[in-house]
């Protein structure tokens, strides 16, 4: 189930690099064409990388570990940004939505390595 979960949940990161591209695209603007294009490239780089992690989560879950700490660096701006004044609405599901899928893509990858917090920060596994 963990697998079809990080293989799903990756290739969705798809899906979000298109939008960013269609943003960059649609409606280009200086400061904001480079980054968005820039950022859908790594949106779909990050795809790749999970759903090709998925078939072999033991030996490549230093992949799906970082993603989680990715998507958890997005909560983080976000509940930062929302007393600041500088979140908008839609950015709010992203507490939910990325909150829950770094949380599992880390304890799922703790548990199926049975690998510490500090050995997948530093990539090491059990089978390392």
């Amino acid at each position: 189930m963990l697998q079809k979960f990080v293989y799903w949940t990756g290739a969705f990161d798809f899906v979000v690099a298109a939008a960013c591209w269609y943003g960059a695209i649609s409606n280009p603007a200086a400061g904001y064409f480079v980054s968005l294009m820039t950022l859908g490239m790594f949106l779909a780089m990050a795809a790749a990388c999970l759903m090709w992690a998925s078939k072999d989560m033991v030996n490549r879950s230093p992949v799906i570990f970082w993603q989680g700490l990715v998507r958890l660096t997005a909560v983080s701006a976000v509940l930062y940004a929302v007393p600041n004044g500088l979140a908008t609405p839609p950015e709010y599901a992203l507490v939910v939505f990325d909150g829950t899928i770094g949380l599992v893509y880390i304890l799922g990858m703790m548990k199926v390595t049975g690998s510490s917090l500090g050995s997948l920060l530093l990539c090491q596994t059990k089978n390392s």
